[in-house]
């Protein structure tokens, strides 16, 4: 790619993909791509120097952190969920009221003297005691240990999910999880109860920027034209 070029991110898929790709649409600005919608490259018709990629959104907030994406769109919780080599090169440019969700704590309906993280610190000791350790399932363990460990909670191991996080508890893969959710319903759906002070992040879809893009001259001509209302 040039040089030149503005190389924006855009969620591949999902909602946030389409509630982004409406805001390309408010403000008459037409991509086009030579695939179709299923093509991870294109660009902005008569914008000649900006490229289009549709990444996954984890990866936006990467490829923003290297320098090889100069402006994105991604969830608030990813960036907080990444390093701080890696924060420290992006600035949130806009949060947009869409894309709202929230990173919580939740545990099993049957854990019925479990209602606060203080409860759940004394179960993570008797786990301790019994020579095992509290396990949860998380795809933000940053964000997940250093919430955990703000609360006082230290015994505990970080599982790595994969996949449905809400089925970790019920399958032996962990004993509690944390996970994004916009309205709890899906949780609910799984037999899992969100703590009662177990709101870790809140979160929206925003506009980004890598700081070393600042440097190019044509970026505050993209940048009103992205977050302008």
């Amino acid at each position: 790619m040039k040089k030149n070029s503005i190389n924006i991110g855009v969620p591949s898929k999902g909602r946030l993909r389409k509630d982004i790709l409406k805001i390309f649409t408010r403000k008459k600005l037409k991509l086009v791509s030579e695939r179709g919608e299923r093509d991870l490259l294109g660009s902005i018709e008569n914008l000649n120097n900006t490229k289009i990629l549709y990444l996954h959104a984890r990866e936006i907030i990467e490829r923003l952190g290297d320098g090889s994406l100069d402006v994105g769109f991604s969830g608030f919780d990813l960036l907080q969920e990444s390093n701080f080599n890696i924060k420290k090169k992006i600035n949130v440019i806009k949060k947009y009221e869409f894309g709202k969700a929230t990173l919580v704590v939740a545990i099993p309906d049957p854990w019925i003297d479990v209602q606060t993280i203080a409860d759940l610190e004394e179960i993570a000791f008797e786990f301790k005691d019994k020579k095992k350790r509290l396990r949860v399932a998380t795809k933000y363990p940053n964000l997940t240990r250093e919430f955990l460990f703000s609360k006082g909670v230290t015994q505990f191991k970080l599982i790595n999910s994969l996949g449905a996080t809400e089925a970790y508890p019920f399958t032996g893969s962990s004993e509690i999880i944390t996970d994004i959710t916009s309205s709890g319903e899906t949780l609910k759906a799984n037999n899992l109860r969100i703590l009662t002070d177990g709101k870790i992040l809140d979160s929206k879809a925003c506009l980004m920027v890598s700081k070393s893009a600042l440097k190019n001259s044509s970026m505050k001509k993209i940048l009103k034209l992205l977050s302008h209302n």
